[in-house]
């Protein structure tokens, strides 16, 4: 959000400045040189005295007061060729000096003038120029005052702008900040914003959105919960019934297709309890968070296993330490990941973590087939799994990975899949600690 608005501060700066030259550039074009103008000003005594004091003198006597002026005062004039005028003045300002107007020249503070276009003055004045040198002109000041002026238009433009830019500041964060608690699983947050603010058609259209977001979600939630439910008074039923079945079957066939009957309810039965734990996984309000022992939660989940061949290895840091959790669904994310490894891993597991800086890292390798690159993402969605457990053997419905993401999550983690060094997959865990 700020970069939004360090750009369009940087963006209005230029465009200030960009303004600056264009105005002076213009001015200067259309009414003359406004530097030129403070100087005039500021060398106004002397052109007066020249102009109304000397010019005035009748022919025979203007070198005599041009004399007189030049011992009072200390400005030096001298009287040098037109030739040589022209030369030091550039192109654009010699036709003013042949008209006979006052040239000035700010940056070296003097000004030259023909003496007179007839010869009137003196015999040959109509070749001469008077160059009038050391005016008192302050060339800095007069710097000053352009840049004064403009940092005046500046401040009068930019403190609208900034008023302007605040507001929608302000009113953006306020919308960041919802979005951010909306996010995080807090269906409730909208916007609080007034009817006056110059964003508030925005922040009305994102309650909108929220609403319907929030009103799916608990649809969805609320539809999965009750089908759940539903389903377990039927799943009852059967299972009572078939062993009412089993009991009186005396046929060895019937007997064991029974069986295998009740191990489809004992899978549908697991289906529906997971289910039911994702949608509470749905909020941050299911999070009882509290400082536990990262080594001994972790210890815990290894003990939680079913009995398997496979070689289960720990590589714990002493220096986990403790982190701020919910200790129930940290422990079933994790072991989640482990029993997802105990089905495929050849072998070897091995379950490993440490802490660095602000993190702790959980990581559940296995020395099994692996996972393809292009399936990592998709494998934590609901119910997807990989050609190669759609089959009885493996077991599962595709949850597992899915539960185990979302209850990371909750913690403010993340969870993702990679190649493993003992040649399978690797899951790794990344907590704030």
């Amino acid at each position: 959000m700020n970069r939004i608005f360090f750009r369009f501060f940087v963006l209005v700066m230029l465009s200030i400045t960009a303004a600056t030259f264009v105005i002076y550039f213009a001015f200067s074009r259309l009414f003359g040189d406004p530097l030129e103008d403070i100087a005039r000003r500021q060398a106004a005594a002397q052109i007066f005295l020249l102009e109304q004091y000397v010019d005035e003198a009748p022919p025979d006597d203007w070198l005599t007061r041009l004399n007189n002026v030049r011992v009072v005062s200390s400005v030096r004039y001298d009287l040098i060729p037109l030739a040589e005028a022209r030369a030091a003045l550039p192109s654009g300002r010699r036709a003013q000096l042949d008209r006979g107007e006052i040239v000035l020249d700010p940056a070296s503070r003097s000004f030259y003038r023909r003496v007179d276009l007839e010869g009137e003055r003196y015999i040959g004045s109509h070749e001469e120029v008077l160059h009038a040198r050391n005016l008192p002109v302050d060339i800095g000041q007069a710097l000053k005052m352009e840049a004064l002026r403009y940092v005046i238009v500046a401040v009068a433009l930019l403190v609208p702008i900034a008023l302007w830019s605040r507001a929608h500041w302000q009113g953006l964060q306020s919308l960041s900040r919802v979005a951010d608690a909306f996010g995080s699983g807090k269906l409730t947050a909208r916007s609080q914003m007034k009817p006056s603010a110059s964003i508030y058609p925005l922040a009305e259209r994102i309650n909108h959105m929220a609403d319907r977001i929030e009103d799916l979600l608990e649809a969805q939630k609320s539809l999965l919960h009750s089908v759940s439910h539903e389903l377990r008074t039927p799943i009852a039923r059967l299972e009572f019934g078939l062993e009412l079945l089993d009991a009186r079957a005396k046929d060895p066939g019937l007997s064991k297709r029974v069986r295998a009957m009740e191990g489809d309810l004992r899978e549908l039965n697991s289906l529906v309890n997971e289910l039911l734990d994702m949608s509470k996984l749905d909020s941050a309000r299911n999070l009882q968070a509290e400082p536990v022992g990262l080594a001994a939660v972790l210890q815990e989940c290894t003990g939680m296993l079913p009995p398997s061949p496979l070689q289960l290895e720990c590589a714990l840091d002493a220096s986990l330490g403790e982190i701020e959790a919910d200790r129930r669904l940290l422990a079933r994310a994790v072991c989640n990941l482990l029993r997802n490894a105990q089905k495929y891993a050849s072998s070897r597991i091995l379950l490993a973590a440490s802490r660095s800086g602000g993190q702790a890292e959980i990581t559940v390798d296995d020395d099994g087939p692996g996972i393809p690159e292009e399936e990592r993402d998709r494998i934590f969605d609901p119910f997807y799994r990989l050609d190669r457990s759609r089959d009885r053997a493996t077991g599962g419905f595709g949850l597992g990975l899915s539960i185990a993401r979302k209850a990371v999550a909750l913690h403010g983690g993340t969870l993702h899949a990679t190649g493993s060094p003992l040649g399978g997959a690797r899951f790794v865990i990344t907590l704030p600690a």
